[in-house]
């Protein structure tokens, strides 16, 4: 596959933009070789720089539901940008998201819109903080929830014992208020909390983790974390800027029967465009300047383009239900597809798949957590990646990235994946 012209620009940006990329994975770091420029994408496709067609499994890392440059998106986009771009002002849109929003998730009583997942996370520790009048917070390995200071910490060696930044530039104050347990166990969880009584403002995680690859949550481990968090008053924050309305119209929360304190939600309420809110429980957004005393602010929040494009997107999802129905049938066409290739080949690598997330590991060992999802051969899954790219298949470029799948692949698009899966596999590993 020729992608001189991809080569080309990704050589001129080194010279301007920090390691040539505007976010680190974007590099190919994980899977070598040079990235390919995105020109353009309609429905399950995206074109690159050098014309090159690929099938899309990233989605823009998952608010593509209805597939790219959906046409309804795009009139109302078309619609909005005729009235100017940004009033720094409030407007009818904003109040109508945030309608919406109440009313398609239970546990979300109000909500505040902002530009980012990141802002979104940051804005709700800090209103769990103000709530509770607590420092710590409980984050899991392998869970990402943006680039703010509290969640680039790793963990330490016990419940006592202080987590390290895992990035220069945060402090070690802001690591010894960041305390890190193992996903999916709920007794590590317990201890935490029994080592810092009345010190821990805030439990923090991706419902179906998407940052370390898709990873589900044991039965049991989101009932126990609720369980903990009512017995101890910690504000139970689920972050579903990844799974918010794409596993079910309510999320994961709704998928699984858990009620959050605060919800953090992003990607999918911009249908694409840059946005973020974050919202729960009345009595704790309440205490949301000016509402209360815990200030967040943002020029550009509930930009009308970005709610003109989100509220045609929820409107839809919570008018067709059939929606979730299709994304349920390819993710399990897809996932019954790797496996049968997986047996005919004489292969046991991990498959974890919910709905319209999935990511293949390169390991025998389930992936429960971040070590056994670390497990994973990854210079294999570069090779594979190669295979995947050069056979016209667009993945997340990381072993440890969820795909996200959308209602634009129909039977013909999910075979191909199938087809280009099974002989990657084979040229990967010469079989």
């Amino acid at each position: 596959m020729n992608i001189a012209t991809s080569q080309q620009l990704f050589e001129k940006a080194q010279h301007f933009i920090p390691g040539g990329v505007n976010s680190p994975v974007r590099a190919f770091r994980a899977v070598g070789g040079s990235p390919v420029f995105i020109k353009s994408a309609k429905g399950p496709y995206v074109y690159d720089e050098d014309d090159n067609e690929y099938i899309e499994l990233i989605n823009s890392w998952g608010p593509m539901i209805l597939g790219h440059a959906n046409e309804l998106i795009q009139k109302a986009v078309y619609d909005a940008i005729q009235h100017s771009f940004s009033f720094g002002a409030p407007t009818r849109r904003e109040v109508e998201m945030a309608e919406l929003i109440v009313s398609m998730v239970p546990s979300i009583e109000k909500v505040r819109m902002v530009n980012s997942g990141t802002e979104a996370t940051m804005s709700a520790i800090r209103v769990a903080r103000g709530f509770t009048g607590r420092d710590k917070i409980i984050k899991f390995e392998g869970c990402y929830h943006g680039h703010g200071d509290s969640f680039l910490i790793a963990a330490g060696s016990g419940a006592v014992t202080f987590g390290t930044p895992d990035s220069p530039g945060v402090t070690k104050g802001v690591a010894n208020d960041t305390l890190t347990a193992p996903f999916n166990d709920l007794a590590a969880v317990q201890t935490l909390v029994n080592a810092n009584k009345n010190a821990i403002a805030a439990l923090i995680l991706e419902p179906v983790v998407g940052n370390m690859g898709c990873v589900l949550p044991a039965e049991g481990f989101l009932q126990g974390l609720r369980k903990i968090c009512d017995e101890e008053g910690i504000v139970l924050i689920l972050d579903e800027v990844m799974t918010g309305f794409r596993l079910a119209k309510g999320g994961a929360q709704e998928r699984f029967g858990i009620k959050p304190d605060l919800t953090t939600l992003g990607k999918i309420i911009g249908g694409g465009m840059p946005v973020g809110a974050y919202g729960g429980r009345e009595d704790i957004m309440n205490k949301v300047s000016p509402a209360g005393p815990v200030y967040q602010a943002g020029t550009l929040s509930g930009n009308p383009i970005a709610m003109a494009a989100g509220l045609t997107m929820l409107h839809y999802l919570n008018d067709h239900p059939e929606v979730y129905t299709q994304l349920e049938a390819s993710g399990e066409k897809l996932a019954n597809g790797f496996q049968a290739s997986m047996q005919k080949l004489g292969l046991n690598y991990t498959l974890n798949q919910i709905g319209s997330m999935y990511t293949l590991f390169f390991t025998e060992q389930p992936v429960t957590d971040f070590p056994s999802a670390k497990s994973s051969d990854l210079p294999l899954f570069g090779r594979y990646f190669h295979a995947m790219l050069n056979r016209g298949i667009y993945m997340g470029p990381s072993q440890f990235e969820s795909m996200f799948l959308s209602t634009a692949l129909e039977d013909k698009h999910l075979d191909t994946i199938i087809t280009a899966n099974e002989e990657s596999l084979k040229e990967v590993l010469s079989l």
